[in-house]
């Protein structure tokens, strides 16, 4: 980028100099990028150290990842790397670092608490006090159930909770009884609706209203001000207090909803897949999924699933699959023509799926007749982004906006060397995709 463009950053601002060449301006070309290069490699950073953090809970580790994050937090001073060509390698190598991270959570998950299988999960009450837990910490969840067990209160899961269900250690307890609820950022509203006691277990969490405040609970890395933290997982507090809480009702649920689709799941299906793809019965897969954001935009993902021909399979994870996985779309032959692969840390699952039909074909995972369209904030979703980019997987639509991250320049990379899209209309994309 120059030495005249380093001699131009201020020190005082963390910014560029002001004249010629502060961002405020927006005069600047090259440092700006930068600027926003090394807000990506925070943002992958802060999403892959969430992931480390759940697999730590459960007692797995890796020094090669942790090692990274030493480099990538350093590279990220503001004076220390202007080079924006080594910031993008750094982004593709957090990818490959967040590659390895999710495998070790995914790992660590199925060794506490078994490989997950297809369930099928009630969206209604079950008489009796209850405790809704929300978040992404499978070891909280775990804890708290066997701390509830026999005490006659029902547990239910609310947004990345729901593929609790799946897993054959979490789902034993008869008393996880449902989901209530979608995506994070319907808590306020729902919270309220149900007299039960809260438990916060990760990020996503909102400021609570007066109404539940005092029956919200948080831990591990949560806090928030007026609402009990729990430290570690003794939650005789959080229980007391739903036992003093009124009681649900029976009330049936306007859907059920299926989670808990393995890679194994997914491929012990292979045979039958390969010959329904050869018969021309399944023409296309779909990767619709991520994290959801309150913005008018993400309808689109709704009228986007709803449009797909019914010879096409959708793969979904994260918040983002609340959009549509009420939906009832069949199945193709035994084949769901929708499967809940789990939280967003399971697009390890994603891949370990697109790597095994690519196998199955003999073609690369770019030549399979699988589109990804993936709803975006930040964070966890920067470092997801970046490990699809890195195993080289091109042509994916992104939206409802752009990352906060990305300018022209960057753009002009993404599009160019990976074939990035940002959503349109849902059908024109269908087609772009399809075709």
């Amino acid at each position: 980028m120059g030495e005249d463009a380093i001699n131009m950053f201020c020190y005082q601002c963390s910014q560029t100099a002001h004249g010629t060449g502060c961002t405020v301006s927006g005069v600047c070309g090259k440092v700006p990028t930068v600027a926003k290069l090394q807000d990506n490699l925070i943002f992958a950073a802060k999403g892959m150290a969430a992931y480390l953090y759940h697999a730590r809970e459960l007692g797995a580790t890796d020094s090669e990842v942790d090692a990274f994050l030493e480099r990538a937090f350093y590279a990220t001073f503001t004076n220390v790397n202007f080079e924006a060509e080594d910031l993008i390698a750094m982004a593709l190598e957090a990818g490959e670092m967040n590659v390895r991270t999710m495998r070790l959570l995914k790992n660590a998950h199925i060794d506490a608490f078994g490989e997950p299988q297809p369930n099928e999960v009630q969206t209604g009450t079950v008489k009796g006090p209850g405790i809704l837990v929300t978040g992404h910490g499978l070891k909280a969840i775990g804890e708290l159930l066997k701390q509830t067990e026999g005490t006659g209160i029902n547990v239910y899961t609310h947004s990345e909770m729901l593929p609790a269900h799946g897993y054959p250690g979490l789902k034993k307890y008869k008393h996880l009884v449902g989901n209530l609820g979608k995506a994070w950022f319907d808590q306020k509203k729902l919270f309220a609706e149900y007299p039960v006691a809260i438990l916060v277990t990760s990020n996503c969490i909102m400021p609570p209203k007066d109404e539940y405040k005092d029956r919200m609970f948080t831990t591990g890395p949560v806090h928030m001000p007026g609402v009990t933290h729990i430290d570690g997982y003794d939650f005789s507090a959080l229980i007391e207090k739903a036992k003093s809480l009124p009681e649900l009702p029976d009330k049936q649920g306007e859907f059920t909803l299926t989670t808990g689709f393995s890679a194994n799941v997914v491929l012990s299906l292979a045979d039958k897949i390969k010959g329904l793809v050869e018969t021309g019965k399944i023409r296309h897969f779909f990767l619709v999924g991520g994290c959801d954001a309150p913005l008018k935009k993400s309808s689109y993902y709704r009228d986007f699933v709803e449009k797909l021909p019914k010879d096409t399979v959708i793969l979904t994870l994260a918040c983002g699959k609340f959009r549509f996985n009420d939906l009832d779309l069949g199945d193709i032959e035994g084949v769901p023509r929708l499967i809940d692969i789990g939280q967003c840390n399971d697009a390890i699952v994603a891949v370990d799926i697109a790597t095994g039909l690519a196998d199955l074909f003999g073609v690369s995972i770019n030549e399979l007749p699988l589109s990804m369209n993936i709803s975006w904030m930040e964070q966890k979703a920067v470092s997801i982004l970046w490990s699809l980019l890195h195993l080289g997987i091109k042509g994916i639509t992104l939206g409802p906006i752009l990352p906060a991250w990305v300018n022209e320049d960057i753009l002009k990379v993404l599009v160019d060397t990976y074939d990035i899209h940002i959503i349109g209309d849902p059908e024109e994309d269908i087609v772009r995709m399809m075709g």
